[in-house]
């Protein structure tokens, strides 16, 4: 007789049981264990990696509920910034509905799923129980001098209207969208995180080996960490230095001209009163719309322009030009580079295409270079020359011999110098925690009193990004009284930068009910750092650094006994499908595709495994096999790539859920392969563990 395996009506009373018996709820009382999944941007539906980063979640609570263990195992909403925000403009609905409608339906997904959380503890951090917090944590920095605000050349986004962290560009286009970004000169707030980036690094120690090696090891190249000198040069016919920091202090004879970046605060002060002033700021105009990989990149075309200025070198005397370069940047040392083309490939490019001459202080063993003849710069480690009183002396050694000469002579000094730079955390858009200060003509920059947090976000405003912040074009908003002299006042029309939310929630968690304070001390001493944290790789150097640096400020405040937030760290796998691309309609849906294998005929997509020289083949016969596109006729290209809307590969776990149940989604996806790795889907797995299942309950 069969049975009928109803996973439907099974797993309906079992999460209705679950409920009921509150299997999932911590008891705060007793020691346990916080397991914690990185939890989701509230912006849409959950995508096939949740399910993976959420089942890997599930498989470690039940272990260690089926130890006699108390769980701690939370859930809640990365519910403010730009994804949720931008996808409520697309729908053209507020973002506080939109966000609200998306929280509903993703917990019901979740709820379907059967993943285990105590839903006691749920937060949102566009609720104001949560971000009246994130302002107050806000003063806190800013009390403690950790906050602040300066003009700087920011990254701008033109479509989504806003401010971009470097973080947040990749290969010079917004993260979000795609866009290539823009460069702006905006007075920004600002984390000075550049303070703790030895101590991040240094943190890196109680990490090693509870961490992923390769988390670690992108952190520390993000953090960047160089050891040189700092050399000062005098601009002509002033006292103003030129600073520049450089790895490479036994070249500093060969400076034959210095460079400094666009954006370089000294620029203005050079067009004052230059008659060339138009034509350089043309220039430079040009140079800052470039992305960084351009302008930096040694394949890529080197520009720059002469201010027709002079430094002087301190350690000859000699007088040599000051450029603007584009390969300059300020997110590097000081923003000015001492230029020796014999030695530096990229300064070597730009002295060839400006005529400015070459200067050889370093002669490889065995060979003499002639600057006549020289097609590229050398690099590599000689013998010093030209440089007296160094002459004679190995490179290697001439490095520390002439930044003690510079110390000595008080113009220069050891240094280190980070990649790492302050966080810039100000935001022009409307779905953030507003930023708790108020600007007076006659008190200058007043934080707003504690007792009146939380700055709420007004709700009746024109929310679509037009170039500035839609807080500032809200003007019963803005206005407002001074809380020191009583004075007309403004308040800041920025919001913060959603990674300032993610970075204590975990905090929260403890006592997200709490009006009194923002974590309960005494819970956090039990229950801080968090035992294991899953989640992506692709948060190695924003969330993670930001989530490690909030975490020690608030240790240095006496808030938080911790250093590190986090014992150990579990990062997934990425899920992958074949995308296809076609010509004329760029990326189609699979079930847009005709399949031919050349061997055996026609075949279903589910028949064809994509090789790793990007060719597919029919796992029937081993034949290759051409698609095309139904709608067009072109011959298809196919890839491997992460699951995106973009590229139409994506699967809807709702549509899997409905046709072979929770169980079987949870147990197909953790036979993908091993789940710290890329892993590829495929529906035929969810085919097997379903009849597996079956056979189980019959």
């Amino acid at each position: 007789m069969s049975i009928l395996y109803n996973f439907k009506e099974i797993e309906k009373k079992w999460i209705e049981v679950w409920q009921e018996q509150k299997l999932f709820q911590w008891d705060p009382n007793r020691p346990g264990v916080y397991c914690l999944t990185m939890y989701p941007y509230p912006s849409g539906t959950l995508h096939m990696g949740h399910v993976l980063n959420y089942t890997i979640g599930d498989v470690l609570v039940r272990y260690f509920l089926a130890q006699g263990k108390n769980v701690l195992s939370p859930m809640g909403w990365d519910s403010f910034g730009l994804p949720a925000e931008n996808a409520a403009i697309k729908a053209k609905i507020p973002p506080k509905v939109f966000t609200k409608n998306n929280i509903e339906r993703m917990r019901e997904q979740i709820r379907r799923a059967g993943w285990g959380y105590d839903w006691s503890l749920e937060l949102a951090t566009s609720h104001p129980g949560y971000y009246r917090w994130t302002q107050w944590l806000f003063l806190q920095f800013y009390r403690k001098g950790l906050a602040f605000r300066k003009k700087a050349a920011v990254n701008w986004c033109p479509q989504c209207q806003t401010v971009l962290a470097n973080e947040q560009v990749h290969q010079g286009s917004c993260e979000r969208c795609g866009t290539e970004i823009e460069q702006k000169d905006l007075e920004q707030w600002f984390f000075r995180m550049s303070s703790y980036a030895q101590r991040l690094l240094d943190g890196h120690k109680k990490l090693k080996g509870k961490w992923p090696e390769n988390v670690l090891k992108l952190q520390k190249d993000w953090i960047g960490r160089s050891e040189g000198a700092r050399l000062d040069f005098r601009l002509e016919g002033s006292e103003r230095k030129v600073s520049v920091f450089t790895t490479r202090p036994d070249t500093v004879y060969g400076v034959t001209f210095m460079s400094i970046a666009p954006e370089h605060p000294l620029v203005e002060e050079l067009l004052e009163g230059n008659p060339r002033a138009e034509e350089i700021r043309r220039a430079i105009r040009k140079m800052r719309q470039q992305s960084k990989i351009e302008r930096t990149s040694e394949e890529s075309e080197k520009e720059g322009v002469f201010t027709g200025c002079y430094v002087i070198n301190p350690f000859n005397g000699e007088r040599v030009q000051l450029w603007v370069a584009n390969y300059a940047l300020m997110d590097y040392g000081t923003g000015a580079v001492m230029a020796v083309p014999a030695h530096d490939q990229r300064d070597f490019l730009f002295a060839k295409k400006y005529g400015i001459p070459l200067k050889v202080v370093i002669q490889p063993e065995g060979t003499e270079l002639d600057v006549e003849r020289m097609e590229e710069a050398y690099v590599g480690d000689g013998v010093m020359v030209n440089s007296p009183p160094f002459d004679g002396l190995g490179n290697r050694e001439a490095m520390r011999e002439i930044t003690l000469y510079a110390k000595e002579r008080g113009f220069g000094d050891f240094t280190v110098s980070y990649k790492l730079k302050d966080w810039l955390l100000s935001r022009q858009r409307y779905w953030g925690a507003p930023i708790p200060v108020i600007y007076c003509s006659a008190c200058g920059i007043v934080p707003v009193p504690e007792e009146d947090l939380p700055v709420m976000l007004p709700e009746d405003v024109e929310f679509l990004p037009t170039g500035d912040s839609p807080l500032r074009r809200c003007e019963e908003w803005r206005r407002t009284s001074c809380p020191r002299c009583g004075g007309e006042a403004e308040r800041e029309t920025d919001t913060m930068d959603t990674f300032v939310d993610s970075s204590w929630y975990f905090l929260r968690y403890l006592s997200p009910r709490d009006e009194g304070r923002a974590f309960d001390r005494e819970l956090l001493r039990r229950w801080m750092p968090v035992d294991l944290y899953i989640g992506g790789i692709e948060h190695a150097t924003m969330h993670l650094v930001y989530a490690r640096f909030f975490t020690m400020v608030l240790k240095d405040l006496g808030l938080v006994d911790v250093e590190e937030p986090f014992e150990r760290l579990f990062c997934q796998g990425m899920i992958c499908k074949t995308a296809y691309r076609c010509p004329e309609h760029i990326w189609v849906e699979e079930g847009e595709v005709d399949f031919i294998c050349l061997r055996c005929g026609e075949v279903l997509a589910d028949q064809v495994d994509l090789a790793s020289q990007q060719r597919l083949l029919c796992k029937g016969c081993g034949g290759e096999v051409r698609g095309s596109h139904r709608g067009c006729g072109r011959e298809v290209e196919a890839e491997m790539a992460k699951m995106s809307k973009t590229k139409r590969n994506g699967v809807s776990p709702d549509e899997l859920f409905e046709r072979y149940g929770a169980d079987t989604v949870r147990v197909g996806i953790m036979r993908l392969g091993p789940v710290d790795q890329d892993l590829v889907f495929s529906e035929s797995v969810m085919v097997g563990e379903h009849k597996f299942l079956q056979k189980v309950y019959r």
